[in-house]
């Protein structure tokens, strides 16, 4: 059995649709009106223990609000989920110790106290025997090179101080599952490598299963093999992160270095032109049309130095968002 197992999982919420105006605010009062909207629609996954999954999407894809379902923060409106066996919005205290929620936008520490009495509390709550907190929370201070900030309100943190802390408070309990959303939003660049590093060797250390939502493609390159991407409430792709470039991009990039110093008058009959700084030329090309403009390329110019490359791999996410709102809309 899979540690998290997801069917037809769906949430749809009720929105309050307030019209301008005194008179429609005043008719607003006594008779409102409601639109449905719908979060999550049914969608079906499957994650073994141990796996580093990556759960992208654009803003209002769903992807907070799954997490929030697997966390039993919130209940569904059809659908069925099992994680560790424990359906989550039964929210049994069993469950409660074996997994862990870490929102890069919200704070679980006291802001005027040291984190070190927030991880006390944590100890008490989820009853941790003195030594394994101790012996945890010694580990992942030192991992995090945080020990020395302990005594520090959590106030006078640094934001990549404060998101090191909420981690530590988070992996105290050792949980089984740890759910992932947006960890590294608003971290400085040296930040986000840190939390990499510490995430990466963690994982791989107590062979926890991590679900992680982020915008950051870096932090899905560096971390994830695997990669489930959702558009509009529903998965449209679930496979590795080179899977998406071959899926779904259409187009390479080719590079040239030209020997002389005047680029061709017919350059963009082989592409479209990408940039042109002489001697340097960048290409975009149809994939499959690729081997058939080298060859022109070669014959008709003197050429030092070419190489051909994938799209950026932000390019294609973005492009692969669009392609799964353009699926809602054709009822796809």
């Amino acid at each position: 059995m899979s540690t998290i197992e997801i069917q037809g999982l769906a949430k749809s919420y009720r929105v309050y649709q307030k019209k301008e105006g005194l008179a429609a605010a005043i008719t607003g009062l006594f008779h409102r009106e409601y639109r449905a909207v719908e979060a999550v629609r049914g969608i079906d996954l499957s994650v073994e223990q141990g796996e580093f999954v990556a759960f992208l999407g654009p803003n209002g894809a769903g992807k907070t609000t799954t997490l929030k379902l697997l966390s039993g923060v919130i209940t569904p409106t059809a659908g069925t989920a099992r994680v560790m066996g424990h359906v989550p919005w039964k929210r049994e205290n069993a469950y409660r110790r074996r997994f862990a929620l870490v929102m890069g936008q919200k704070n679980q520490l006291w802001w005027d106290l040291p984190a070190a009495e927030s991880f006390r509390l944590h100890q008490h709550i989820y009853r941790i025997e003195a030594r394994q907190f101790e012996r945890a929370r010694d580990d992942l201070t030192k991992m995090l090179g945080v020990e020395k900030l302990l005594s520090q309100p959590v106030r006078e943190l640094s934001l990549g101080e404060r998101m090191k802390m909420e981690l530590i408070a988070a992996l105290l309990h050792s949980p089984e599952v740890l759910f992932l959303d947006e960890p590294t939003i608003g971290l400085d660049v040296v930040a986000q490598h840190a939390i990499q590093v510490f995430l990466r060797e963690y994982q791989k250390q107590q062979k926890v299963t991590i679900l992680l939502t982020s915008h950051y493609m870096k932090d899905i390159a560096a971390l994830c093999r695997r990669v489930v991407i959702i558009a509009q409430g529903r998965i449209i792709y679930d496979g590795s992160l080179s899977g998406i470039i071959d899926r779904f991009s259409s187009h390479k990039v080719i590079s040239l270095e030209l020997a002389n110093g005047k680029p061709p008058e017919d350059l963009d009959r082989f592409g479209e032109v990408l940039s042109l700084e002489m001697p340097k030329v960048k290409i975009r090309v149809a994939r499959a049309g690729v081997p058939e403009v080298l060859g022109n390329l070669l014959a008709s110019q003197t050429i030092l130095d070419v190489s051909v490359e994938d799209p950026p791999l932000e390019e294609v996410i973005a492009a692969l968002f669009t392609h799964g709102d353009a699926m809602e809309n054709d009822g796809g």
